[in-house]
């Protein structure tokens, strides 16, 4: 499998940067929130919503180069991305992520609220110093679509009514909206045609809907230590997910084990089991394969760099760590 690392090589000095800048941006004036900042930048991450920005902005860019508001733009993508995760951890009860300690579990919950607050005020903050109307409208819209998304997601914990268009724009809010509108901003720095712009968010919203459905999955197929959380912690916690909507079409039973909210002892394990044993994963690696198709066929709009290619390479890498 291709290494993030070799995926990311047109941009990799530029991540550096953005890693170090990071710390920089925050300021040092709140010392708690600071930390608990510069403990959430120094968590190893493979930062893939930056590199994308950074990505589409060299495809669309007429010399192929970044301006200093690309680079200012893939630092408020990742600065947005890090504050949901703060408050999602909160939310979540999580005290792992990527196997290391939550901001939650280390500052207590009122700090990391506090440093999610703190990362988005920022990140607007930088974003409104863009000066560029259209890019702002679209990345305000991003942290409107994280906010409706988990309210999504409380709403229809252990609901097994819910539709697979409920399903796929609950995942469109949480994952692919700051995909999306993040390359679409990228492009509209770049000037391009309104159509390029157009096509760089449908690849991001493609590429976020394959990348949300692959973790879906991994949720069952996984290990506690890959994930860096437990197994079976979105089932655990009512969140339904592509292979339970599919395993809910074959298996009745596991109906029953959601509905009651897996109060049972044993009722995770066999819902867990239930969703192994049909078609549940299968169909949403498939699922997963569709849209990344979508987000390639997107790509044929840039002309061809080496940037377009590193997109193109991105998006399989996302489906094939499937395999």
């Amino acid at each position: 499998m291709t290494s993030v690392a070799t995926l990311f090589a047109p941009v990799e000095s530029d991540l550096q940067a953005l890693s170090d800048n990071l710390r920089n941006l925050i300021g040092a004036k709140h010392p708690i929130l600071y930390a608990a900042a510069e403990y959430l930048f120094g968590v190893s991450g493979k930062k893939i919503r930056p590199a994308i920005v950074l990505l589409i902005a060299k495809a669309t860019a007429a010399d192929h180069g970044l301006s200093q508001s690309h680079r200012r733009l893939a630092e408020i993508t990742e600065m947005i991305h890090t504050a949901s995760l703060v408050h999602d951890d909160v939310v979540d009860e999580s005290d792992l992520r990527r196997n290391v300690p939550t901001v939650h579990s280390q500052f207590g919950n009122r700090v990391a609220v506090l440093a999610g607050d703190f990362l988005f005020a920022q990140s607007s903050w930088y974003l409104a110093n863009l000066d560029n109307l259209e890019v702002v409208k679209l990345l305000s819209q991003v942290i409107m679509d994280m906010a409706e998304g988990e309210i999504q997601q409380g709403l229809n914990g252990f609901n097994t009514a819910m539709t697979w268009e409920d399903y796929l724009q609950k995942s469109y809010c949480k994952t692919a909206s700051l995909i999306a509108n993040s390359a679409k901003a990228a492009a509209i720095l770049s000037d391009t045609p309104v159509s390029t712009a157009d096509k760089c968010f449908e690849y991001g919203r493609n590429l976020g809907l394959a990348f949300q459905i692959v973790d879906d999955i991994f949720d069952f197929t996984s290990s506690a230590e890959a994930l860096g959380k437990p197994a079976g912690a979105d089932l655990a916690s009512g969140n339904i997910t592509a292979p339970v909507l599919f395993a809910l079409e074959e298996k009745p039973h596991l109906e029953t084990l959601i509905d009651r909210g897996l109060a049972d002892s044993d009722d995770l394990a066999e819902a867990i089991a239930l969703v192994k044993e049909s078609s549940g994963i299968g169909r949403s690696r498939d699922l997963a394969l569709y849209h990344a198709g979508l987000a390639l066929d997107c790509l044929h709009a840039l002309a061809p760099t080496e940037s377009r290619e590193a997109l193109a390479e991105v998006t399989r890498y996302v489906t094939s760590r499937l395999y």
